[in-house]
């Protein structure tokens, strides 16, 4: 086995937050544990398999799988400390071939990752403890980007940062989306249906052409990648016959290696904008109008609201903000207001292309926004390269560029820590984030009922939201002091609330931690659960022995169906 686990990033800002997200866990042993219904013997001939095909430096156990586990975990959920029996980190798709070949043999689940960096829904831990990790961080190439046509194809190592790193450093005409953290995988996020925040911010929209590994070792590519010669893999969408690129997202039915994305063309100019309001109520005016905006094409990219509360985790703890007890009252979020130069609601958007082009949508939304806003504050920032040349991203000011003019950062890593009061207190969330119609009404009345919900248990309502045409994704960041056993149990409290009361208005979550996959895919309940028998009776035929990611997003290989119970503390 490897003696020594090696840098998971070559960006020094990555690795050092690597290491200290997982170098304080709750638990400091590491508790050995086999695959389910798997024979100790088997477990050790298979790993002494998987050793000689990879090399002992692919392979860790004990107190390695340190970096394996939940570091955000709650052990109050009632469910049982998701372990890894071990971990693979494949660098090529022969490796990962070698390795399901033996999985197969002895019928030995394995639960796969790009980075491992989905923190606040499980990070790297597997669902079903005693599945082997299958980390693919070491399968980190840039294929090929092209800059004519806008796209790139990428491994599942390779991450926001080395993306935008390499369209940099080689003068690429393009923008790379990049989510709110650039240490995370481009595939893995984009597979779990993640969001940047420009115009090809939607990332799982552009995929075009992916690489799929069964579970029998079968290779599948997708659209126009599946013919051996095609001109067009991945400058389309289209396909012959049934699409099948969404069987593989949030998906355990295959294992992704190659994806073809969309990149955003270099623009001319960039029109940085914000909206803010004085008044809480005022959230229904922003959706409705804003969600107007965004129907009918005068704002055809994402839109992005914070709350205030949230925007103040980047510039202090809550023990800064507010020295009582409980949650910030309001009047002292009306002062914050002007401290922080925002309102108690935030929009900010971008605006991309030809200067005359962006002016002419800015003039339009103003119109509106005097029409409609009159108590909003709408404020905006142009930059524009010289004589029509393209403008270089680096040349915006961070607080108006960074995230939404593609480029990685850790901007938002401090949240965290935002209810740290003591020297060795160590920062975690989780989230609660549901699809919402676009409707002021309906969005307003849940941010009243999750602002409630929070301050139950003495937090901080602490949200964001990103607008589409029609539905938003309302995101209840849930921060805690992991070392804190109070607010790791009001946290859980909070969440099963939010989840309870989201439910029952007709919410689902658009994502879900590993504790809670079933939870959701129980809400699909039409027709007996037709959704979820359909998508079973795939994984029966495409991974008969159940050997990838078992239970994941509430989807069980019938071998293993014991285990869902038992997995949800029942």
């Amino acid at each position: 086995m490897a003696t020594k686990v090696q840098p998971r990033y070559a960006d020094p800002v990555y690795q050092t937050a690597h290491d200290e997200t997982f170098s304080k866990p709750l638990f400091d042993t590491i508790e050995t544990i086999l695959p389910p219904d798997v024979r100790p013997e088997d477990f050790a001939t298979a790993l002494e398999q998987i050793v000689r095909e990879l090399g002992s430096d692919a392979v860790f156990t004990g107190s390695d799988l340190k970096h394996y586990v939940d570091p955000y975990e709650i052990p109050e959920s009632g469910h049982k400390r998701s372990v890894p029996s071990a971990a693979i980190c494949p660098s090529s798709v022969p490796e990962i071939q070698a390795v399901l070949k033996i999985v197969n043999e002895y019928k030995i689940p394995v639960w796969t990752f790009s980075r491992g960096k989905n923190l606040g829904y499980g990070g790297p831990a597997p669902g079903v403890p005693g599945c082997i990790a299958l980390d693919l961080h070491r399968m980190n190439k840039i294929l090929e980007v092209n800059d004519k046509f806008g796209y790139a194809v990428v491994e599942p190592g390779v991450t926001f940062g080395d993306l935008y790193e390499h369209c940099a450093k080689n003068k690429l005409k393009v923008w790379p989306s990049t989510a709110s953290l650039g240490w995370g995988s481009v595939i893995g996020n984009t597979l779990d249906r993640g969001l940047g925040f420009i115009p090809t911010g939607v990332h799982h929209e552009n995929i075009a052409g992916m690489e799929v590994l069964l579970a029998n070792g079968d290779v599948v590519r997708t659209g126009q990648f599946a013919m051996s010669n095609s001109a067009t893999a991945h400058v389309t969408k289209l396909t012959f016959g049934p699409t099948i690129d969404g069987l593989f997202l949030q998906s355990n039915l295959g294992i992704v290696t190659k994806m073809g994305i969309n990149l955003t063309p270099q623009p001319q100019a960039y029109m940085a904008v914000s909206f803010d309001v004085p008044e809480f109520d005022h959230i229904e005016m922003i959706v409705d109008v804003f969600g107007e905006l965004r129907r009918n094409g005068t704002l055809p990219f994402m839109i992005y609201v914070f709350y205030i509360a949230e925007w103040a985790t980047m510039f202090g703890k809550h023990s800064d903000w507010w020295k009582g007890e409980g949650p910030i009252p309001d009047w002292r979020l009306k002062e914050m207001q002007d401290e922080l130069e925002t309102g108690i609601w935030a929009v900010k958007f971008g605006l991309y292309g030809p200067t005359n082009v962006i002016q002419a949508q800015f003039d339009e939304v103003q119109k509106v926004i005097n029409q409609k806003c009159p108590t909003g504050r709408l404020r905006q920032t142009l930059f524009a390269a010289e004589d029509g040349n393209l403008l270089d991203a680096a040349s915006v000011p961070p607080l108006y560029g960074g995230v939404r003019v593609g480029i990685p950062s850790m901007w938002n890593i401090p949240m965290v820590n935002y209810y740290n009061r003591r020297d060795d207190s160590v920062g975690a969330h989780g989230a609660y984030s549901p699809i919402v119609p676009l409707d002021g009404k309906t969005v307003l009345e849940w941010a009243r009922t999750a602002k409630a919900i929070s301050a139950e248990q003495g937090f901080d309502f602490l949200c964001d939201f990103f607008m589409h045409e029609r539905y938003a994704i309302f995101v209840t960041m849930l921060c805690f002091d992991k070392t804190s056993s109070e607010q790791r149990a009001g946290v859980d409290r909070v969440f099963h609330r939010l989840f309870e009361e989201g439910s029952k208005r007709g919410f689902a979550k658009y994502r879900a931690h590993i504790n809670h996959m079933d939870l959701n895919a129980d809400l699909f309940d039409f027709n007996n659960h037709a959704y979820r028998r359909f998508v079973e009776t795939l994984k029966a035929s495409l991974d008969p022995n159940g050997i990838l990611s078992p239970g994941k997003m509430g989807i069980w290989p019938e071998r293993l169906k014991h285990l869902r119970k038992q997995q949800n503390g029942a």
